[in-house]
């Protein structure tokens, strides 16, 4: 029993997706050994035996097992598995995967290797041990009981992270991340308290938490705020979307620092101006691409509040008073209380304030997300340029990067140290706003302007191929990350139509909402249709998709993009081109900038509105089914062959 299982026969960082390719890579190992003879044949039995009853336990745990005539001597071999492999047991995947071979005849051998492992499995502590294990040789003596498992006194105190998560409209993603950490930690042994910076706001950690935190986590695609409490500690800094697909990596990755002694830099006390220093690690990591699209979507997500509620607030406008409404007098100066015109008016009047300052946001906080605060008000004032000018959304871009420019340069001056006290509230504000001022009215302003035009232009006669054309590609931008910056791109340019509304902008934005709401009700459709071809956990994610894909939530497909996202993704862009291509031929319109099914009363042509929806959510699920089904006849056929011989030698 000593030498039950070695060192070689363990893989901390197996990769397999099923079940059958878990045990198949476990077993390549038992033959580079010599404890078994034919691959295909050992093979055949273990799935023979799969086949009576499935070998998955509560706890995310594995336990392939078979006697076999191609095994010499008995062994088992371990893999820990970080996205987890089905093996049907009731609470899902499993993480910790023991394939245990036993020779023909060895009944009491294989016995015994079952009932010791399924006492150890009991143990807590065991199974701790096993999931932060670093080293093969660890995993192998704890298996062995060659090492305690955890020390005999009281256990030492738990590893702590800290965690802050964030996305550009702090809707699914930002709390999707947030439970992945929450849960990875719990399986890992990891205390994890997460901050989540959403759209309603964020509720800071408590200070002692961050300052007994032994590491930090920042999965995010805005700019961190108060990233400065975290200054002196590991950090690991990366996308929102590696929170939710990757959190046992994230969480490794975060105490290996930690066991380095790695550490951001620490907290510096002038802190106006002492920004570009904690980030600087991180800027010089970072390629100019990834840090423009954090700053782009630090600014989308500032906006998006603002398109909600202008948006909302016209579309309700129309719905009540008609399409005249835009007419009316300010209400200031005349409103009757008992008259439904007199409110949509009022509802127009205060959307439209609202969506006076979509320009102005965007631009500072773009500033903002580059320089921090001393950007806000040069990006305010270029985006106020930039609607004076005409310049619109485009302007508003250019000059959100134009202020943080600025001000970065203004930050990197060599400043006296008397006039510290006054560069954030007087010297950064006056310079920065005069030379985005000037820039924006006499240098960069009217060629964009003029681009802006152009674009508004184009839009207005949008009709037949070339409409249909742009709904192809706005659907696949809006299911390709689902949620993600490309989501994001699609769904800004629809949105900056709506500011100066046109019949062309308007089928735009219908054909992206469209788009965006196909993969969650696809994925919803699918595990309904054919719910065997998912998990336990994909079925349930099923149901919330359903509601999710219906409020225009993309990021409901999130959970099966990342457990299948070769067969998710593609069919997700193939149903949203179906979709934004027939809202666009069908002349489907749209006043409000999100609202899903909920706002079909202010849709032009509805009936054919949902008919688009409904053929790309068809066009998703069928091709998912058809993926994954052909994947689970590949899996079934390939066993077929080893199953023939174990059948030949058993006669």
């Amino acid at each position: 029993m000593s030498e039950l299982i070695t060192a070689e026969l363990v893989d901390l960082g197996l990769s397999a997706e099923t079940k059958e390719a878990a045990a198949r890579s476990l077993a390549e190992r038992m033959v580079a050994l010599g404890r078994v003879t034919d691959l295909d044949g050992f093979l055949a039995d273990v799935a023979a035996r799969e086949a009576q009853m499935p070998t998955g336990l509560d706890g995310g745990i594995g336990i392939p097992h078979c006697r076999s005539a191609h095994v010499t001597e008995p062994t088992l071999a371990f893999g820990r598995s970080a996205s987890g492999v089905d093996f049907g047991a009731p609470d899902g995947p499993a993480d910790l995967i023991f394939l245990i071979a036993a020779p023909t005849g060895g009944d009491a051998d294989h016995l015994m290797i079952l009932s010791s492992l399924a006492r150890h499995l009991m143990d807590e502590a065991f199974t701790g041990a096993l999931r932060s294990a670093t080293e093969p040789e660890r995993a192998a003596a704890l298996i062995r009981g060659g090492e305690p498992a955890a020390p005999a006194p009281a256990p030492a105190a738990p590893f702590r992270i800290v965690a802050v998560t964030s996305c550009p409209t702090g809707i699914a993603h930002t709390y999707m991340a947030a439970e992945s950490l929450e849960k990875a930690g719990k399986a890992a042994g990891v205390v994890v308290s997460v901050e989540t910076q959403g759209s309603a706001g964020f509720e800071r950690l408590d200070p002692q938490v961050v300052a007994d935190a032994d590491g930090v986590i920042l999965a995010h695609d805005v700019e961190v705020r108060e990233k400065e409490r975290f200054a002196g500690k590991p950090i690991v800094d990366v996308g929102v979307k590696a929170g939710i697909n990757r959190p046992a990596e994230l969480i490794a990755e975060v105490r290996e620092k930690a066991g380095r002694g790695d550490a951001s830099a620490p907290a510096r006390s002038t802190a106006p101006m002492d920004r570009h220093s904690m980030d600087k690690d991180r800027d010089e990591a970072d390629g100019f691409g990834a840090r423009l699209r954090k700053w782009l979507m630090t600014g989308v997500s500032y906006m998006v509040p603002f398109v909600a509620a202008g948006g909302l607030l016209i579309a309700l406008a129309f719905a009540i008073g008609g399409y005249t409404i835009d007419k009316a007098p300010s209400v200031a100066e005349h409103f009757v209380w008992t008259e439904s015109t007199s409110w949509a008016a009022l509802f127009f009047q205060v959307g439209g304030v609202a969506f006076g300052f979509l320009v102005p946001v965007l631009a500072g906080f773009i500033a903002y997300g580059m320089a921090d605060r001393p950007g806000l008000v040069p990006g305010f004032v270029g985006g106020a340029v930039a609607l004076t000018i005409n310049a619109g959304f485009l302007g508003g871009l250019i000059a959100g990067l134009l202020a943080g420019a600025v001000v970065m340069a203004i930050q990197r001056a060599g400043i006296p140290p008397v006039l510290r006290g006054i560069m954030p509230v007087v010297v950064i504000p006056l310079v920065s706003s005069a030379v985005v001022g000037f820039l924006m009215f006499l240098v960069v302003g009217k060629p964009v302007a003029a681009l802006q035009k152009a674009l508004t232009d184009w839009l207005s006669g949008l009709s037949g191929a070339n409409a249909v054309i742009l709904g192809v590609v706005l659907g696949l931008m809006m299911c390709f990350d689902l949620g993600g910056p490309l989501n994001k791109v699609a769904y800004a340019f629809a949105v900056g139509g709506l500011a100066h509304p046109n019949e062309g902008s308007l089928k735009v934005m219908a054909a992206v909402m469209a788009a965006g709401m196909v993969p969650p009700l696809a994925m919803a459709l699918a595990t309904t249709v054919r719910g065997r071809l998912f998990t336990r956990t994909e079925r349930e994610n099923g149901k919330a998709a359903w509601v999710l894909g219906a409020s225009f939530i993309t990021e409901g497909a999130i959970p099966f993009a990342a457990a299948d996202p070769l067969r998710v993704i593609p069919s997700a862009m193939a149903g949203g081109a179906v979709t934004g291509a027939l809202s666009m031929a069908f002349g489907c319109s749209l006043r409000a900038p999100h609202g899903g099914i909920f706002v079909v009363p202010l849709i032009g042509q509805p009936l054919l509105y949902l008919l688009a929806v409904a053929s790309g959510t068809a066009v998703t699920a069928a091709l998912v089914i058809l993926l994954k089904g052909f994947r689970a006849t590949h899996a079934t056929s390939a066993a077929r062959p080893g199953e023939a011989k174990a059948t030949v030698a058993a006669n």
